[in-house]
């Protein structure tokens, strides 16, 4: 059994219409670039029948992630936080203290992580020491680039 994702209405939907594109237009597209592999001849010695059967693969295996992602799933409506910690979907400001440089962060499931739209997995080095923490509390984190020192400055939707 495959574990809870917590994900936004917004994320649920991203990930529903790529699972919709890759059984439709994808599935669709590899078809055809098998048989036009095929039509090439002797299957034992054909790169492009291998490399497309390949890719077929990949694309069932990311199609069986997705099914069970969204199976899995549950949406939370970000109305309903109570923000007296820090939580998935709440946005987090926070001061980095050897720095400071006060920087925010929306804590969203690995599947919705995007760094540069500010959005990082709870999953994260930085995700997992912010879960559960307070207004005022400090953390420390270890980062590839060495140890942050993080206090949480406010917490909002």
């Amino acid at each position: 059994m495959s574990k809870v994702q917590y994900l936004s209405q917004e994320g649920y939907d991203k990930l529903d219409a790529e699972l919709k594109d890759l059984k439709t237009r994808g599935r669709r597209e590899v078809a055809a670039d098998i048989a036009e592999a095929r039509a090439k001849g002797d299957l034992s010695e054909n790169a492009e029948y291998d490399a497309a059967k390949e890719a077929q693969g990949h694309m069932e295996d990311r199609i069986t992630k997705l099914e069970d992602i969204l199976a899995n799933a549950r949406i939370i409506d970000a109305k309903d936080l109570d923000l007296s910690k820090v939580r998935v979907l709440t946005k987090v400001t926070i001061l980095n203290k050897k720095m400071n440089k006060e920087m925010q962060y929306t804590l969203v499931s690995a599947n919705e992580a995007d760094f540069k739209a500010g959005k990082i997995s709870v999953d994260s080095p930085i995700g997992k020491a912010l879960l559960g923490k307070e207004i005022g509390e400090s953390v420390e984190v270890t980062v590839p680039a060495g140890t942050l020192e993080l206090e949480i400055k406010k917490i909002e939707i």
